[in-house]
């Protein structure tokens, strides 16, 4: 082990000397294997600067970059002549080694085909490829708008989407929900005639290819036609037809912008998980959704600049704006190497309020949900957590946060009570309770202190085993304001730690108001997930907080009443508490079992007895 250990550290001297040695000049660099296979590539606007920070301390690089690090065993680079050079050309070397720890996005952006099935009762669904014996409307390129289309499609025209077959189950078994739901006409239970069925697929079919307000106006003619005719059965399915269409073309309006073409993309962490989501906008309409889901991630600002120059490296076309939910590493260099690739101006931009920063919005909490959908968690929890950390300016989430709350009454029985949040959820696993040792009176500041001090000392001596107190938070809330950040963040800083240090805030009504900070004061109202988090933390840490502090006083009147016993002291009551855990389990114990008691004398045995059972006594002599 110990010689590993040798070997490990020779290297990233060597390493690190190495690239000491490289100039002050933009360029690529490309990390190598011990076999010589690259598996990272970076640019640089300073290669010195940037490569000697992989070989430093550990204490400032995520997980990702530890473990690329570790499998780091030479490296070389290439100068250019500016910082845009040498994005064109990682961008080109990317695309050509397709190195592990670089975030590669495959280019899955097949044809997509309509597919409606021959035979008496055909069905209608999307296909990759033209192929078995059916028709084929296309190709489309977007697999999103297609399926999105044929959805539609099947819910307005009440067609089937089961997998049951016609019209061999007709009459088999019950409908599915879909029939109960007025979104599917039940072939199976022969509510529909095979005539009619076929014309419904052929207008279901017509409004895949011609659109919403061509069918409106044929739907319309054929409505009164059917009306003038006196067939009103006719002519109100034909009407619920056309408001079923209206009400699915309201709903995509708001899906709509102001800008036609635009591209809209967002990031979502999770702990060891990261998910980007595009939306993309044509004439102003949301005409395709793209979801990218990935392993661990370093650095989001890093991340997003990485993700934009693989994804539009794979992507004919790139819209004149792109924004971005919060921002992106030299944006003003990939500014200019988009604009080169589209041949015209292309704006990044991070829209903060207005229409724009809604798409974003809407943008983001997609991708929570399809990570949440990936990793076991709500999607809630993950957008929680990312509001969180862009509302406090962390370039990750928290998630492992603790947090801290002061409980006594006029200075007696001063404790503390600790809570940890992991992904969104209490780890109660990890709750510890402090009883306040060198701080006498109402002083919260001075508890805090010791408090955070003690934890930080119990860090020392576990965090080898990076476990309970071995583990450091990724941020740290105290339930309190301003004060208790300034008397407990200069003991983080003592200790060589970047630990995130806020205060949350109360109104006058004990309800969450705001996040503190040395400065000042940051508004939590108008981030909704990250308020409720908030406000849920700081509820539980309270409650924790003052249950021991009530278990601590309810402990120490039990204590007193025992010490009023002659013969039994403040330390010999706590021994016979601790020995028989209840008052009355000591007021039910016989003289011998008192006697038997750790620090127990016969004599104070005898004064215990007696006190609790003088009546009886009494009553016997009578």
């Amino acid at each position: 082990m110990d010689g590993m250990m040798e070997e490990r550290n020779e290297r990233i001297r060597r390493l690190r000397e190495k690239a000491m040695k490289l100039p002050l000049h933009p360029g690529v660099y490309l990390m190598r294997d011990k076999t010589g296979k690259i598996i990272y590539i970076g640019k640089a606007k300073a290669l010195k600067n940037r490569v000697s920070q992989y070989f430093g301390s550990e204490k400032n690089h995520e997980e990702k970059v530890r473990k690329m690090v570790s499998h780091v065993a030479d490296f070389e680079y290439i100068l250019t002549d500016s910082e845009f050079e040498a994005l064109i050309l990682e961008c080109s070397l990317i695309k050509q080694h397709t190195p592990k720890y670089n975030i590669l996005l495959k280019d899955d952006k097949g044809y997509r085909y309509i597919k409606i099935t021959n035979g008496p009762w055909p069905r209608i669904s999307e296909a990759k490829q033209m192929s078995g014996y059916a028709q084929f409307v296309g190709p489309y390129m977007s697999s999103w708008a297609v399926k999105q289309a044929i959805d539609e499609a099947l819910k307005i025209f009440r067609l089937p989407s089961c997998s049951r077959k016609f019209p061999q189950d007709i009459g088999k078994g019950r409908p599915c929900l879909n029939y109960f739901i007025k979104q599917c006409s039940a072939p199976c239970r022969g509510g529909i005639s095979e005539e009619e069925y076929r014309e419904t697929v052929a207008e279901a079919l017509e409004f895949l290819q011609g659109g919403s307000t061509a069918m409106i106006q044929k739907l319309t003619e054929k409505m009164n036609a059917a009306a003038e005719q006196m067939e009103f059965e006719i002519a109100a399915k034909i009407r619920d037809r056309i408001a079923a269409i209206r009400k699915m073309s309201d709903r995509q309006k708001v899906v709509m912008s102001k800008i036609p073409e635009q591209d809209v993309i967002a990031l979502a962490q999770g702990p060891s998980a990261a998910c980007f989501e595009v939306f993309r906008f044509r004439d102003s309409r949301l005409c395709d959704r793209e979801t990218f889901l990935m392993g661990d991630i370093s650095g989001a600002a890093a991340a997003r600049t990485e993700f934009l120059q693989q994804y539009y490296s794979i992507r004919d076309r790139v819209p004149p704006r792109i924004l971005l939910d919060s921002e992106a590493a030299d944006t003003e260099v990939l500014e200019e190497w988009l604009s080169q690739k589209a041949g015209r101006k292309v704006t990044v931009t991070v829209p903060q309020r207005g229409e724009q920063a809604q798409l974003v919005e809407m943008c983001r909490n997609n991708a929570a949900e399809q990570l949440a959908q990936s990793t076991g968690r709500t999607g809630r929890e993950t957008s929680a957590l990312d509001e969180l950390s862009r509302l406090l300016g962390m370039e990750q989430p928290p998630h492992y946060i603790e947090s801290y709350d002061i409980s006594n009454l006029a200075g007696g029985e001063n404790v503390a009570g600790m809570v940890v949040f992991e992904n969104g959820r209490p780890l109660k696993s990890a709750y510890r309770k402090f009883k306040i040792k060198t701080v006498e009176g109402q002083d919260d500041y001075g508890s805090m202190r010791e408090v955070i001090r003690r934890r930080l000392a119990e860090y020392e001596e576990q965090k080898d085993s990076g476990e309970g107190f071995g583990r450091l938070p990724d941020l740290i809330l105290l339930d309190g304001g301003r004060g208790h950040v300034a008397a407990v963040r200069p003991l983080i800083e003592e200790a060589g730690l970047q630990i995130p240090v806020y205060g949350m805030v109360k109104d006058d009504k004990h309800r969450t108001r705001a996040i503190a900070e040395d400065g000042g004061e940051i508004s939590i109202n108008a981030a909704r997930s990250a308020f409720t988090l908030i406000s849920t933390i700081q509820d539980e840490v309270h409650r924790y907080a003052i249950g021991y502090h009530r278990q601590m006083r309810k402990k120490n009147t039990i204590s007193s009443t025992l010490t009023s016993i002659p013969g039994v002291g403040t330390v010999r009551a706590r021994n016979l508490l601790k020995h028989f855990k209840t008052v009355t389990a000591i007021r039910s114990a016989d003289l011998e079992e008192l006697e038997n008691a750790p620090g127990m004398t016969k004599p104070a045995a005898k004064c215990v007895y007696e006190y609790f059972h003088g009546d009886e006594k009494n009553d016997g002599i009578g």
